[in-house]
């Protein structure tokens, strides 16, 4: 992301074991066990034996807050460069071990840390210890300028993709620079500035290395199914040698201070809505009034009975929703208010309806009824936050460095449970009421009337797109270091046991008199329940003049049933803590919950009126038809959304229903009334067609008592599904463009429609894609990411479907420049594939997918996204370990016909929204053929 004799000096156990004095939320318990080295690095264990692996994550006390001026973005930097070399595990070797495992891995920085984290197969613990501390005590070494430049071109393409090239994206900097003063530690966003990436030096890196990157300056944490004595005598042999760093000093509370409000507006070239964002300054994390200012934000603006629902969205109709919220960091926190309005709204307004939200506020008070259902919340969200190990090892590790205490979260919870009504309305009129903030208007093009009146124009840096701005690399890449001298061998990887055992998910089933089936997974590690209910169908049975049916049906699905208002039934299903949503998609519709085991038979009721006693209510329509077309009039302006559309479109064919989003467009919708969902539902709607999935600490006895209410009166009808799709209309073209005008960067969509509907040879053919595309050591990552610096990110996939060919796609979003290279090397990459294929790569594949599906299956969530799948496929109980048979089984000759067969490059179809100005007619001579630009 310097060896010393010294031996581990334990500081006695301690345990998460005291009970704070709370109610329920107070059962919560996450045991660990802390010490500390004798170099000062402190380690957290965990032990959990539910599944066959282990997460390590080690969490540094630096981020972009010490930084200096002039060399923002350079924490986060720093993570990238700490990815690509260290003296004994090699170049590019860490990616590559943890992939070749079936293990997973990231980095990430924030304003105050920087954490690396990885979740492995349990046998290879001393593998990734041994590859962590190689990074934090043998990595300077081993950087080069050659390095060091390469890397810059990917953080800056990461800067392009997710700011620059982002609706809305400059919001945050133009917030902290006016925010913090310039010698304020948050005046610079954790990305920081192109200039500033570009005029990194290695004297830079090594003077980070040298001042934050010891081991006294970390919490190491490990999760999961290990041996305690065993954990501690590798963690002793990797990190025991490593040297202390000088002393971090810490940094004081610096809580920004405004004398007057400021009001700035900037015209985005990706937004099609107004935005108002509003910040007051507040209080840094785990201060007191922190839990206050929590509670605040969700009292205003979460729920159907909030100031903000009933003034901005029903009496003044400006915006489908706001948010409001509390943000605590290490020295200074914010309290922010946004609304993302409807078309052509004027901010002026929407700021005085914030105020009169704030007035009503004031003067109704807290409703006790709210605030007790925030805190009900509260168990369930303690839960889901630790269902999975690297979640846990994240609040270990989080608690430790900042709290200094790994079991912090017992005094977060009662911190929260503690909140008082008087306690919220005494933070809200001594941080917000009348008190000054920073206010930023961000207006579509030729709309800049719309802003705040007296609103200044924002200074925001934008990259200009100049051919050639970014030459190659022409430094050389260095053969050799010096190396560290170490008490043991370390240029020797641990070997793994070769012993790695999965046993799958144990699948129940059942079916009810009404037709309905039921798949089940018993899971008791947590109190919790996930389920969700499936109704085949979803867009597919939209009328083709009113796509966006289905889509609208789900959000009325939660406003309301016959005997419950949409407020009764939302404080209904939060009075037990529960989570309930509905979802279209193409193909279904899917009602999904999460609970608390004891709460599942009255989550069930609610269900029953949802799924039964719709409310049809007119209002409640109209504002769901609003914020749909709102959706839709902004994703117009998104890039990744367009050439997503775009692609679909060109591959399925004008009049297929597949060549258009679930939520619709503008045209179709406009058209939809609430008339036309009452037809949907009474048409589609039948158990014959659904399935009920569920895992979790429930018996299966259990789950079929709760079902009888659906089972007695859910009434079956015939549905007459569409037929399967087998072969929609051929792309007339190779190329197609859209522009994107003063794009940073060019989104490439590239592939063809090649798995048939169902197709029963999806394992193999996840299996030919995963050194072709499938994460961070594939071919595509590699070479466009890692050799030439063009993007930030690059994969490929097969996708099916159950009704229709499913296509395989290959996409990245790159620096605007260089599109068509990027064509070209992508091009070439498909071509060679084939032919570079060898009997290596496919016992890699084969060792790293076994090891991936095993470790996939942890949280509830993807147990439920299991039984789905089963359902949605008609699929064998056991297809999990079929899939792992036929995987194992699969040849070399196979493999090598299957690329032949489907990942054929002369079938590929090419979609790129960018720049037309600097890059359409460059794209003449790609080989792709005469480009056909389309309109967004």
């Amino acid at each position: 992301m310097q060896p010393v004799n010294a031996q581990a000096t334990q500081k006695p156990v301690a345990k998460a074991a005291a009970k704070p004095a709370t109610n329920t939320p107070g059962q919560f318990n996450l045991p660990f066990e802390k010490y500390k080295l004798a170099n000062g690095l402190e380690v957290v264990l965990h032990q959990d034996k539910s599944d066959p692996k282990v997460a390590v994550a080690i969490m540094y006390h630096v981020g972009s807050n010490r930084e200096k001026p002039g060399r923002t973005g350079f924490a986060h930097f720093f993570e990238h460069m700490l990815f690509q070399n260290s003296e004994n595990v090699g170049k590019g070797n860490f990616i590559k071990n943890v992939n070749q495992i079936g293990g997973s891995f990231n980095g990430g920085t924030f304003t105050d840390g920087t954490v690396y984290y990885e979740t492995v197969p349990k046998d290879a613990l001393e593998r990734i210890l041994w590859m962590e501390s190689d990074r934090m005590g043998f990595f300077i070494n081993t950087v080069s300028e050659w390095g060091l430049e390469n890397e810059k071109q990917v953080v800056k393409n990461e800067k392009r993709q997710r700011v620059d090239n982002q609706p809305y994206g400059h919001t945050n900097y133009v917030i902290l620079k006016n925010l913090y003063p310039a010698s304020h530690p948050y005046n610079w966003e954790v990305i920081g500035s192109l200039e500033d990436l570009q005029n990194a030096t290695l004297a830079d890196v090594k003077e980070f290395y040298n001042q934050w990157y010891g081991a006294s300056n970390a919490t190491l944490v490990l999760t999961g199914d290990f041996e305690t004595a065993n954990a501690k005598a590798m963690i002793e042999k990797y990190f025991g040698e490593l040297k202390s760093k000088p002393e971090v000093k810490k940094l004081a509370p610096m809580p920004a201070k405004l004398t007057a409000s400021k009001s700035l507006f900037h015209v985005d070239n990706f937004a099609n809505l107004p935005e108002l964002t509003m910040v007051y300054p507040t209080v840094e994390q785990y201060h007191k009034d922190s839990y206050a200012l929590s509670m605040l934000g969700s009292l205003l603006a979460e729920g159907k009975n909030s100031p903000f629902e009933r003034v901005i969205v029903e009496e003044r109709k400006l915006a489908p929703g706001a948010s409001a919220g509390q943000s605590s960091q290490e020295i200074a926190g914010t309290f922010r208010v946004r609304v993302r309005t409807f078309d052509k709204k004027d901010l002026d307004d929407v700021q005085a309806a914030i105020f009169a939200a704030f007035d009503r506020f004031e003067k109704e008070g807290v409703n006790e009824k709210d605030l007790e259902r925030l805190k009900i919340r509260q168990e369930t969200a303690l839960y889901n936050g630790i269902s999975s190990l690297q979640n846990k090892a994240f609040q270990l590790a989080q608690y430790n460095e900042f709290a200094g205490d790994p079991g912090y979260a017992r005094k977060d919870i009662a911190m929260t449970q503690a909140v008082t009504a008087q306690d919220i309305m005494n933070v809200y009129l001594k941080y917000i009421k009348g008190k000054p903030y920073v206010a930023t208007s961000f207006v579509p093009k030729g709309q800049e009337e719309l802003a705040l009146k007296g609103a200044v124009k924002a200074e925001v840096v934008e990259e200009k797109v100049v051919a050639g701005a970014e030459g190659a690399n022409t430094g050389k890449e260095p053969t050799s270091f010096a190396k560290t001298p170490s008490k043991i061998d370390r240029s020797k990887r641990p070997a793994l046991s070769n012993n790695f055992k999965f046993t799958p998910p144990s699948i129940w089933t059942g079916q009810l008199k009404n037709g309905m089936k039921v798949y089940g997974i018993e899971q008791n590690e947590l109190p919790l329940v996930n389920f969700s209910v499936q109704i085949k169908g979803g867009m597919q049975l939209d009328d083709p003049k009113k796509i966006g049916t289905a889509a609208l049906l789900d959000a009325m699905l939660l406003e309301g049933t016959k005997n419950k208002t949409p407020q009764q039934l939302e404080e209904a299903i939060g009075q037990l803590g529960a989570y309930v949503n509905v979802n279209a998609s193409t193909e279904d519709i899917t009602l999904t919950g999460n609970t608390l085991s004891r709460n599942f038979p009255q989550v069930m009721k609610l269900v029953e009126e949802i799924l039964l006693e719709p409310r049809w209510d007119e209002a409640e329509f109209g504002k769901a038809k609003e914020a749909a077309l709102n959706r839709i009039k902004q994703n117009l302006a998104n890039p990744n959304a367009i050439a997503s559309l775009a692609f679909n479109k060109v591959l399925y064919g004008q009049g297929s229903r597949f060549a258009y989003p679930t939520s619709g467009t503008l045209e179709t919708v406009q058209g939809i009334t609430l008339q036309d969902l009452k037809d949907y539902y009474q048409k589609n709607f039948s158990p014959s067609i659904a399935s009920f999935q569920v895992a979790g600490n429930i018996k299966q006895a259990d789950v079929t008592k709760a079902l009888v209410g659906l089972e007695q009166r859910w009434t079956p009808k015939k549905v007459t599904l569409p037929s399967v799709v087998s072969s929609p209309a051929k792309p007339a073209a190779r190329l197609y463009f859209i522009d994107q005008p003063d794009a940073k960067q060019s989104v490439i969509y590239a592939g063809y429609l090649a798995v048939p509907a169902g197709s029963k040879d999806y394992m193999a053919l996840q299996a030919i894609n995963h050194k072709l595309g499938a994460g961070s050591a594939s071919t595509l990552f590699s070479v466009l990411r890692l050799q030439k610096g063009y993007t930030y990110g690059a994969g490929s996939g097969f996708s099916r479907r159950p009704t229709a060919p499913g296509p395989f796609i290959t996409s990245s979003s790159v620096r605007t420049n260089v599109t068509k290279e990027s064509l070209q090397t992508i091009d070439g990459i498909l071509k060679d594939y084939g032919t570079s294929y060898s009997e290596k790569d496919l016992a890699t594949t084969k060792g790293a997918m076994f090891k991936e599906t095993a470790l996939s299956f942890e949280t509830l969530g993807s147990l439920v996204n299991l039984l789905e799948t089963i359902s949605t496929y008609n699929l064998p109980l056991d297809y999990l370990k079929q899939n792992l048979t036929s995987l194992q089984s699969l040849s070399y000759a196979q493999a090598k016909s299957l690329i032949s067969n489907y990942i054929n490059p002369n079938k590929m179809v090419y979609v790129v929204v960018g720049d037309a100005k600097t890059q359409l007619s460059g794209l003449k001579d790609a080989g792709l053929g005469k480009p056909v630009v389309l309109q967004p």
